[in-house]
C-alpha cells in the first residue's frame, strides 16, 4: 500500500482541526479523565502531568482481543515490533533504537526475564487479563526509572479493585495462524478464568490462570515429522505453550495501603531441525531418518509488595520490594522421525535471572503551595547467567552478579496558575561500573487559548549487556571479544508536545490534538570494532553515536458513538562510526501513520473497531567489504509496508455473555524485502527478506462476565 493511499484514508481527520470551535472549560465535558501513575507524585489526571503520558485503555485492549503485550503495540506511532521466529520471542524497537534502550515495568516495578531486568523483554510473555491499562513515556527517563530508560518506558498497570463484591470472568480464544487451524496441531487456542472478591470493604484479592497454545505456523515447512532432507522440516514460526497464573491481594485502609501480587509464568518453545539425517543401511538399503531437535523451557517467578500511606499529616510515602527469577533451561535430543523416539537427551541451564528489587519515595515534603519535593532509592541485586548455547564465551557459561544502589530526587514548583516546572537528579552506583548521573527538567505551560505546552528533558545510561562485556569467538578464522572495560553509554532527549482539546457548543462531538517534536541522542554508543587488520580481530569498544530527531501529529476525534484517532509520524536517524574515518551516516528519514475507528451501536450492543498502521520505506547502512577486503558501509532499503486488524465485538444478556469476531493482519503481510544499495562485494545489490507476520488470521472470542 503506497504513502499516497495512506495519507488519504487519514488526511480527512487531520483536516477536521481547521474548522475546530473554541474549547469550552474543562468542567463541561461529560468524559472521563484519564488518571495515570507513571512518573507522578500520586494518581493524577493525565492533564495535570508534567510529563506526556499516552494510555491505552482497557477498553482498547478488549475490543483487540489481545492477549499479550506485542497484540496492542503494534498500532503504535513510533514503535516497531521486531519478532524472531527462530527463537520465538518478539522484541519493541522505538526511535530506532532496540530492546536493550527501553524498559517495561509492571506497577512501577522493572521486570526480570532471561537477558535482563526491565530491557529485552519478549513482549509475548505478558499477559494481560489481569490489566487496567498500559502507559507509555517516551524518552529517556533515567531521574525516575534509572538505567536502561534511553527510548522511553512501558508501564503495566494491573488492576487491584472492583466495583462487585465476586467477579467471575471465563473466555476461550480461538485464532487462525494465517490460513492454519485445528483442534489439535495448529492454530491459536487460548483458556483463561479470572476471579476477583471484594472481601470487605477494606481488603480485595483477584486470581487469574491463562492458557495460551500456540502451535505455531507452518508456511513452506513440513512439520515436525517430515522426513526428506531438503530444509522443509519445522515450523516457519516456531510453537509455543504458555502457562500464566497471577493472584492479587490487596488492603485499602484509612492510613495505610498495601497489596501483594504474585505471577508464576512458564513457556515451552519446540525448535526442530530442518537438516534431517537419513541414516542409510547398506545392507539393508533402507533408512531411518533422524534429527537433532532442542525444547526452551522458561519459567517466571514473581513477587511483589507494595506499601503507601502517610508517613505524617502531609508527607506520603511509597515502597516497593520485589523478589523475582526467570530461568531459561534447553532439552536437546535425537529424534526418531518414524518412530517418534527420543534418544541421547540433556538438559541444561541456558540463560537465567534473579534477584531482589526495591523502590521507595517520600512524597509532599516540604509541600506548601507552590512547591513539593521528592526524595527516593532504587536497589537491585541481580545475578545472571548464561551458557556456552546462549553465547560464544571464553569459558563453558558466563556468571556474574550486578548490584545497583540509586538515590534521586525531584521538586515541582508551581510558578503561576499556568507555568509549572519539575527539575530532577539521580546518582547511579553499580557493583560493576564507575557511578553515573541522570538529570531530568520538565515542565508545563498552560496558554491563555487552552493549550497545553509540555516540554521535557531528561538523559538515561545504557549498561552493556553480557555479549558485549563477555563474548569471546576465537578461532583459526574467527577473533570476536567482548570488553569488561566497556562503559555505559549515554542517552540524552528532548521533547516538545503542544496540546490542546476543542468541543462542540452542544457537547455532540471533541476533538484532541496534538504536535509533538524530539531529539535524542546516545554517545559512547558500544559497537562491534576493529582493532586489528592482520590477522582480523574484533571487539566491542564505547567508539560511535546515534542520533535521532523528528515530528508527529495526532487527533482523536469523539462524535456521538463515534471514536476516530489518527497520527502521522516523520522522524530522521543518523549513526555516526567514529571508527571509521571515511565514513558519514547522513539522516535517514522514515514515516509511520496510524488510524483507529471505533463505533459503537446501542441498539444492537455491538461495537466495530479497526487500527490501522503504515511503516514507511526505512532505511540503514548495513557493513561489507570492498574488493581488497576493506570494511565499507552500504545503504539498505527495507520496503513500506501496512498492517491492519478489525473487530466485532457484541454483547448479550445485559452485557454478560459477549462475542468477539476479529480479522489480524487484513493485508496479509509475511515478509517485507530489504535490499542493499551496492558497493560491496558480499551483498551488493542483494534482496533478502524480514519476516513480521504469519498472514491473515481470524479469532473468535467468547467471554462471560458475571457480576454479584
Amino acid at each position: 500500500m503506497s504513502l499516497r493511499v495512506s495519507f488519504t484514508v487519514l488526511s480527512t481527520l487531520f483536516c477536521v482541526t481547521i474548522n475546530a470551535q473554541e474549547q469550552r472549560d474543562s468542567t463541561g465535558t461529560t468524559a472521563l479523565e484519564e488518571v495515570v501513575v507513571t512518573g507522578q507524585y500520586h494518581r493524577q489526571s493525565v492533564d495535570k502531568s508534567v510529563f506526556q503520558v499516552k494510555v491505552i485503555p482497557r477498553r482498547v485492549i478488549d475490543n483487540l482481543a489481545a492477549n499479550n503485550l506485542a497484540d496492542v503495540l503494534n498500532q503504535t506511532l513510533n514503535i516497531n515490533i521486531v519478532p524472531n521466529p527462530s527463537s520465538g520471542k518478539s522484541g519493541v524497537q522505538l526511535f530506532g533504537l532496540d530492546s536493550q534502550y527501553f524498559k517495561i515495568l509492571i506497577d512501577n516495578v522493572p521486570l526480570i526475564n532471561d537477558e535482563g531486568l526491565g530491557n529485552n523483554t519478549d513482549l509475548t510473555q505478558l499477559n494481560l487479563d489481569d490489566v487496567e491499562q498500559v502507559e507509555i513515556v517516551e524518552g529517556s527517563m533515567g531521574v525516575q526509572y534509572g538505567s536502561n530508560a534511553v527510548s522511553g518506558i512501558i508501564n503495566i498497570i494491573t488492576k487491584k479493585s472492583s466495583a462487585y463484591k465476586w467477579q467471575i470472568n471465563p473466555y476461550v480464544q480461538e485464532e487462525t495462524i494465517g490460513s492454519e487451524y485445528g483442534f489439535a496441531h495448529k492454530g491459536r487456542h487460548i483458556q483463561s478464568l479470572k476471579v476477583g472478591h471484594n472481601i470487605s470493604e477494606k481488603w480485595y484479592m483477584n486470581g487469574t490462570y491463562t492458557r495460551n497454545d500456540f502451535a505455531g505456523h507452518f508456511g513452506d515447512r513440513k512439520g515436525r515429522d517430515y522426513e526428506r532432507n531438503d530444509g522443509h522440516r519445522g515450523h516457519e514460526w516456531l510453537p509455543k505453550l504458555q502457562n500464566n497464573a497471577k493472584a492479587l491481594v490487596r488492603y485499602n485502609g484509612d492510613g495505610l495501603k498495601a497489596f501483594y501480587r504474585f505471577e508464576y509464568f512458564d513457556e515451552e518453545v519446540s525448535l526442530y531441525d530442518s537438516l534431517v539425517r537419513t541414516n542409510l543401511n547398506s545392507a539393508t538399503q533402507t533408512t531411518n531418518p533422524t534429527a537433532s531437535d532442542e525444547i526452551f523451557l522458561s519459567k517466571r517467578f514473581n513477587h511483589h509488595f507494595n506499601l503507601s500511606g502517610k508517613l505524617t499529616e502531609t508527607i506520603n510515602y511509597d515502597a516497593s520490594f520485589s523478589y523475582q527469577q526467570q530461568k531459561r533451561d534447553v532439552e536437546t535430543y535425537n529424534y526418531r522421525i518414524r518412530s517418534n523416539e527420543k534418544f541421547d537427551q540433556e538438559s541444561f541451564e541456558y540463560e537465567s535471572r534473579k534477584g531482589f528489587y526495591s523502590r521507595g519515595t517520600l512524597n509532599n515534603l516540604f509541600r506548601n503551595r507552590w512547591s513539593n519535593y521528592q526524595f527516593g532509592y532504587e536497589v537491585s541485586a541481580i545475578d545472571g547467567y548464561s551458557s556456552s548455547l546462549a553465547g560464544d564465551f571464553e569459558t563453558d557459561h558466563i556468571k556474574r552478579r550486578l548490584e545497583s544502589y540509586d538515590v534521586f530526587a525531584s521538586a515541582e514548583y508551581v510558578v503561576s496558575k499556568k507555568f509549572s516546572v519539575r527539575p530532577g537528579v539521580r546518582s547511579l552506583f553499580s557493583s560493576k561500573f564507575d557511578p553515573q548521573t541522570a538529570f531530568s527538567l520538565s515542565t508545563r505551560y498552560l496558554f491563555e487559548n487552552a493549550y497545553q505546552l509540555r516540554a521535557v528533558l531528561g538523559t538515561s545510561p545504557r549498561s552493556p549487556n553480557y555479549d558485549e562485556l563477555f563474548s569471546y569467538f576465537v578461532d583459526i578464522n574467527h577473533d570476536l571479544r567482548g570488553n569488561e572495560d566497556l562503559d555505559p553509554e549515554r542517552g540524552y532527549s528532548a521533547f516538545l508536545h503542544l496540546k490542546k482539546e476543542f468541543w462542540a457548543e452542544d457537547s455532540a462531538w471533541s476533538l484532541k490534538s496534538k504536535l509533538s517534536a524530539w531529539y535524542l541522542s546516545v554517545d559512547d554508543r558500544i559497537e562491534l570494532t576493529i582493532v586489528n587488520t592482520n590477522p582480523l580481530a574484533f571487539q566491542y569498544n564505547n567508539i560511535d553515536s546515534y542520533k535521532t530527531w523528528g515530528l508527529s501529529y495526532t487527533n482523536t476525534l469523539s462524535y456521538n458513538k463515534l471514536q476516530l484517532s489518527g497520527g502521522i509520524s516523520f522522524s530522521g536517524q543518523s549513526k555516526n562510526l567514529e571508527s571509521q574515518e571515511d565514513f558519514n551516516d547522513d539522516y535517514l528519514y522514515s514515516v509511520q501513520l496510524n488510524g483507529n475507528l471505533s463505533y459503537r451501536l446501542p441498539k444492537w450492543n455491538t461495537v466495530f473497531s479497526a487500527y490501522y498502521k503504515f511503516t514507511g520505506k526505512q532505511y540503514q547502512f548495513l557493513q561489507d567489504q570492498n574488493e581488497e577486503g576493506e570494511v565499507i558501509f552500504i545503504k539498505g532499503e527495507q520496503d513500506q509496508y501496512a498492517w491492519l486488524d478489525a473487530t466485532v465485538k457484541k454483547s448479550f444478556y445485559d452485557n454478560r455473555l459477549q462475542l468477539t469476531l476479529g480479522a489480524r493482519n487484513l493485508i496479509d503481510i509475511t515478509r517485507v524485502n530489504t535490499v542493499s544499495g551496492g558497493g560491496g562485494t558480499l551483498h551488493s545489490n542483494a534482496t533478502s527478506s524480514v519476516l513480521l507476520g504469519y498472514g491473515r488470521s481470524y479469532f473468535l472470542k467468547l467471554s462471560y462476565n458475571l457480576n454479584l
